[in-house]
């Protein structure tokens, strides 16, 4: 199957889920991976997953540096935007166990 080396947003959606659901453990891993974000073989998802793997090993031994986030405002436990959504979402949790 002929096939893209890039990856698009959604491909990488698709492939994170992919990684999700089918865990080192699962038979035939990578050919379900590769089904799950179409357009791409075998050997690339394989290839994916190792780059993602040595990014990740860079990222935690702190050869990448995080980006400094800048804060917009609000409470020392995060910014103002945060507290609003955290709120939306407890009430209409609260909403849901109320019925």
């Amino acid at each position: 199957m002929a096939s893209n080396s890039t990856w698009t947003a959604k491909e990488n959606k698709l492939f994170e889920n992919a990684l999700a659901i089918y865990d080192q453990d699962t038979p035939d891993r990578w050919q379900k991976v590769a089904k799950a974000v179409g357009g791409k073989t075998v050997e690339e998802v394989k290839r994916h997953y190792e780059m993602l793997v040595e990014d990740v090993e860079h990222i935690e031994s702190g050869l990448v540096p995080l980006p400094k986030y800048q804060t917009t405002g609000g409470t020392s436990k995060g910014c103002k935007h945060m507290d609003e959504e955290q709120r939306v979402i407890e009430k209409s949790d609260s909403e849901f166990l109320i019925g």
